[in-house]
């Protein structure tokens, strides 16, 4: 598993979320009250190095109308943010390296049914598809 302070460090740290996250329980909480929104754009523009891609990415979690209109997530906004962030911060564990990190997230994959990471991550089993995709790479076990 990820460390929260890892997937906290990809929605933008201490800066963006007001304070450093140590545990799950203060990722949680801080979820539940709501991300800021910038939390969401800096998760995208991590993966994303076009700024079109990352906004479609960013509007599939939070309509454009919604994300304009308001300087915080609501908390099933954050939940998905919080989602996408855990898989990113899980790639770049397994790749030890952000840029292949990013190329896996990005390109289709055979076991998730020729979808990419991200699109599958956009649900939670899919995330959970992912992660132990990822587990499997990592840890070398076959699938």
């Amino acid at each position: 598993m990820v460390r929260p302070e890892r997937i906290a460090e990809v929605m933008g740290g201490a800066a963006i979320l007001g304070h450093r996250i140590r545990s799950i329980r203060d990722l949680e909480q801080t979820i539940s009250h709501g991300l800021p929104k910038r939390a969401l754009r800096l998760t995208a523009e991590r993966v994303f190095t076009s700024a079109g891609d990352a906004r479609r990415a960013m509007f599939r979690i939070v309509p454009e109308a919604t994300f304009k209109r308001r300087t915080r997530l609501s908390a099933m906004e954050s939940e998905r943010t919080e989602r996408l962030a855990r898989v990113i911060a899980a790639a770049e564990y397994a790749w030890s390296d952000r840029a292949d990190a990013r190329d896996w997230l990005t390109k289709a994959h055979p076991e998730l049914g020729k979808r990419t990471p991200l699109e599958s991550a956009m649900t939670e089993l899919g995330a959970r598809q992912v992660e132990d995709l990822l587990d499997r790479l990592f840890y070398g076990t076959p699938a």
